[in-house]
């Protein structure tokens, strides 16, 4: 098997990065992680793990995605979040990859999403495929600040999953979604020039919640479905209002650092 350099990207992930670094040293045989600050252990418990650390203020999800790479040892690149880990069957998959003559450019696995332990597979959350693995050289993340994506020409998807540990419980899925993912849209929003109107958030916010609820089988997932679903609207809503208010409130709009977006 070629050699892969695994990397992550953190903020205060003291609770989470162990895990993910042993979960990469199964199959990468360079650790990197591009910390954007931490003000916890973060830092020390990486390095103590052998990973290279690259301290990078946060320039948002693609670009800090592609810090780590660019230093990389190795041609082919295993890009990890701090909360996620390789299942059995991705460790063997990816190891049995010949990846000095595939054809393929980047691979994806399916993303198992969690709420605190359980596993939530309606929603749109399972089969949720991400570009993990690729090849430096022939591709990279995109440059969006938000939810960046590997951009492959020749991807190919690997019949196993990994685990995506996203919320510790229902407080804390909408906690972020009512926070600082609405946030970080909304900025994003603006400064791509969106603007919204006194419509768009209820608009936007039941549009989320039909597509989770009734086209994406919320409705059969339980509490965990509703929640999903409700969250989902929440966020779309909350991002749109915000969007809303900076247009219209120029004491929120000054007030804003539109710099961080974490």
């Amino acid at each position: 098997m070629a050699n892969i350099t695994g990397v992550v990207i953190t903020l205060n992930e003291a609770d989470n990065i162990e895990a993910c670094l042993a979960s990469l040293r199964r199959v990468c045989q360079e650790l990197i992680v591009v910390d954007s600050g931490s003000r916890d252990t973060t830092v020390a418990l990486a390095e103590a793990y052998g990973a290279r650390v690259i301290a990078q203020p946060y320039l948002g999800d693609g670009p800090q995605k592609n810090v780590g790479p660019a230093a990389a040892s190795h041609r082919w690149v295993l890009s990890l979040d701090a909360d996620e880990r390789l299942t059995d069957a991705a460790v063997a998959k990816i190891g049995a990859l010949d990846l000095e003559s595939t054809p393929h450019d980047a691979f994806a696995l399916r993303r198992r999403n969690f709420i605190g332990s359980r596993w939530v597979k309606r929603c749109g959350w399972y089969p949720d495929y991400c570009l993990r693995l690729y090849d430096r050289q022939r591709c990279a993340f995109s440059d969006s600040r938000q939810h960046a994506s590997v951009q492959a020409s020749q991807p190919h998807r690997l019949d196993a999953d990994l685990e995506h540990y996203s919320f510790a419980n229902l407080g804390e899925l909408f906690g972020k979604a009512s926070g600082r993912f609405s946030n970080r849209a909304a900025k994003i929003m603006y400064l791509k020039g969106k603007r919204a109107n006194a419509g768009s958030p209820a608009l936007h916010g039941a549009n989320a919640f039909v597509r989770k609820y009734l086209f994406q089988g919320g409705m059969l997932g339980g509490l965990d479905g509703l929640s999903v679903s409700l969250s989902a609207a929440v966020n779309a809503y909350l991002k749109y209002a915000k969007l809303l208010e900076l247009q219209r409130d120029a004491r929120v709009r000054d007030a804003e650092d539109f710099d961080k977006v974490w």
